[in-house]
């Protein structure tokens, strides 16, 4: 049966207008994005496949280009547009944090990392640097590999702060195994980097580990 034949109240796109985006699944919202299905399948049959087949909205955001035009029914139009999507989100939240204190809004900034760094193949070393008030200066990242074996120079942290003139920073990265759960080698890397930071007056407010669906706060967890 078509959408357009389901009671009006079950239609995904009549469900936001009446309900709020909040109020949807993620099949239902990623079948508002898809607009159409494939052949014998609606928009919601072909969203619940696509995210069946790479296990979490989490993994199909993350997907690349390849992978995500191997499922039938896409193609790269809906690549551009998914990535497009995202690149609007990241901007709007990015935005928010240059507005306001970072810490008056832990939400938009667990949400930010989650978009920059969740479903990375590679793990990625990142920083918010941030001025006085705590508003967020710019997001970089700095080191790519493991924290283990890929070297993350406190040195460069450092240069970078000073070239942003930052008073403070949170120091982010991501675990491509999903498990956002923060290793000894963490909390390791968190306090050389506290200990030069502090050198130059630069505060460490926090260090953010992005898993699959999960976000870990260090300072949380009282490691800073």
């Amino acid at each position: 049966m078509a959408i357009q034949d389901w009671p009006e109240g079950e239609r995904p796109r009549e469900k936001l207008i009446q309900q709020g985006a909040a109020a949807l699944s993620d099949t239902e919202l990623l079948a508002i994005f898809l607009r159409t299905g494939s052949a014998g399948k609606t928009a919601v049959d072909l969203a619940r496949e696509m995210l069946a087949h790479f296990g979490s909205l989490a993994g199909l955001l993350g997907a690349d280009r390849g992978q995500f035009c191997a499922l039938k029914g896409l193609g790269s139009a809906k690549y551009a547009q998914l990535q497009a999507s995202l690149e609007l989100a990241r901007r709007h939240l990015k935005e928010r944090m240059q507005r306001h204190q970072v810490f008056t809004s832990p939400d938009a900034v667990s949400s930010f990392l989650r978009l920059q760094l969740q479903g990375r193949k590679q793990e990625i070393f990142a920083a918010l640097f941030l001025d006085s008030q705590n508003r967020l200066i710019a997001f970089e990242e700095l080191f790519r590999g493991t924290i283990d074996s890929a070297a993350v120079y406190p040195r460069e942290v450092v240069r970078r702060a000073m070239a942003h003139n930052a008073a403070a920073l949170i120091l982010a990265h991501n675990h491509p195994s999903g498990v956002a759960e923060p290793s000894e080698a963490d909390a390791r890397i968190t306090r050389q980097l506290k200990d030069a930071l502090a050198l130059v007056d630069v505060r460490v407010l926090d260090h953010v580990v992005v898993g699959l669906g999960e976000v870990v706060s260090l300072a949380e967890r009282g490691r800073i």
